[in-house]
């Protein structure tokens, strides 16, 4: 984790120096193959069945993968070029007043995600527990392991981010989880086999879902790491590796849980994907290995939180706000019911579709970053009115358009706008 700011240094705000930034394109792609793993992820994934059919399904897969890695590497690019966290971006594109509105959208929509991962770290910790027969039924396991996870996250807040990311996860938990995955994917493979894989292999869908909205379901999954992606790439050596590794590791990462989602609902259409995983021989030891690295997870958001709360008040130093942040989101998960929430949270996550297009349409193709947050005013009129304009095309859509989808039609307008209406002078 970066080093805690004096009062009067937002370390947010400030491009980090050259001796800080140590990730090459390898530390990108552990640290985003990890983030890019999880059971939420998985679950997803089955929920493409069993509307689209087999090889629908996994087209929507591998294009949305691509694709919204794509642009997490972008913007990775973004940060590594500039050294500014993702608020830093903000306030150079939107100005600084401005700036302040997305950034405590963001805060809040990290505060929700990071509770719903505890919840679902939580929900998979009792349902081991008890396959286990480690411990009975009670409400107050769930309690229990909630203020486990939390305190898990809590330690690794206080730590530094750059060695957990080089040390923990690179050289410990990337290693496990690739395994875990290897072991689950021949398990359910070997099961589908069984089965009769030419069958399932041509089945047809049902209907419910086409292709494009499926593809706006796999792409949901980068896109709602837009808004952190920037506060990990500016510790990059270089823009080219951090979109390298960026692109590749959540991309791989994504088509393999993803498919996985799909294979298990594919063999096991009546099971709860975690009790899925389970049955699965070895299961119990594979999940608790991917239950262990879904942590960097609800740290990523912890942390990503952080670093935008120290954006607005720099007194508390990241760490601060980092313990703050992981404490809140421990609260939260055990008072707030996360899955009617869920709505709420996925509405958020879907202004930082318009509001990164309209960054993207600013900062790419060589707009020099930080001569834009020196000049940065109070309020830069025509990417605020592209962005609110965004927020209304992405909700437009589904009742216009329903087979269209939304997050690719309204990044690829902002974009544009954005592009076109760069002042003077703001490429090289």
């Amino acid at each position: 984790m970066s080093t805690p700011s004096s009062s009067t240094t937002n370390d947010a705000l400030t491009p980090l120096s050259p001796d800080r930034r140590v990730f090459g394109w390898h530390d990108h792609a552990s640290l985003w193959f990890s983030l890019g793993v999880g059971l939420l992820v998985m679950q997803v994934g089955a929920y493409l069945m069993p509307a689209l059919g087999t090889q629908e399904a996994l087209i929507a897969i591998v294009l949305g993968s691509v694709l919204g890695a794509g642009l997490l590497g972008w913007v990775a690019k973004l940060g590594a070029d500039s050294g500014l966290a993702s608020a830093g971006l903000m306030h150079a594109v939107y100005g600084r007043g401005f700036a302040s509105l997305p950034v405590v959208l963001n805060i809040v929509q990290l505060l929700g995600w990071g509770a719903f991962e505890l919840v679902v770290m939580r929900d998979a910790t009792v349902a081991i527990a008890q396959q286990s027969g480690g411990i009975a039924s009670g409400a107050h396991w769930s309690v229990l392991a909630t203020l486990l996870w939390g305190g898990v996250v809590m330690l690794l807040i206080s730590g530094s981010m750059v060695q957990l990311v080089r040390r923990i996860i690179a050289r410990v938990a990337l290693p496990l989880v690739v395994l875990s995955l290897l072991w689950l994917s021949w398990q359910f493979l070997s099961m589908a086999q069984a089965q009769g894989f030419a069958a399932l292999w041509a089945r047809q869908g049902e209907g419910g879902m086409g292709v494009m909205p499926a593809l706006d379901l796999v792409i949901a999954m980068p896109i709602s790491w837009l808004p952190l992606v920037a506060d990990y790439a500016r510790h990059g050596k270089s823009g080219a590796g951090a979109l390298r590794g960026t692109w590749l590791g959540y991309a791989i990462a994504n088509m393999w849980c993803y498919a996985l989602g799909v294979l298990v609902a594919l063999v096991l259409p009546s099971q709860d994907l975690v009790q899925a995983l389970l049955l699965a021989q070895g299961g119990l030891i594979a999940l608790s290995l991917i239950l262990i690295d879904e942590v960097d997870n609800a740290y990523g958001d912890a942390y990503s939180g952080s670093v935008s709360a120290h954006s607005l008040l720099p007194r508390w130093s990241v760490r601060r706000w980092g313990l703050a942040m992981a404490a809140a989101c421990t609260a939260l998960a055990l008072v707030l019911p996360m899955h009617s929430l869920e709505p709420f949270l996925l509405l958020l996550s879907s202004v930082f579709v318009p509001l990164f297009g309209v960054i993207l349409g600013r900062l790419a193709f060589g707009a020099p970053t930080q001569a834009l947050l020196r000049g940065a005013g109070s309020v830069h009129a025509a990417p605020v009115a592209i962005w609110i304009g965004g927020i209304a095309c992405y909700h437009l859509l589904p009742r216009v358009l329903p087979d269209a989808g939304s997050s690719l039609p309204t990044l690829a307008a902002c974009f544009a706008l954005a592009f076109l209406t760069r002042p003077r002078g703001a490429a090289k």
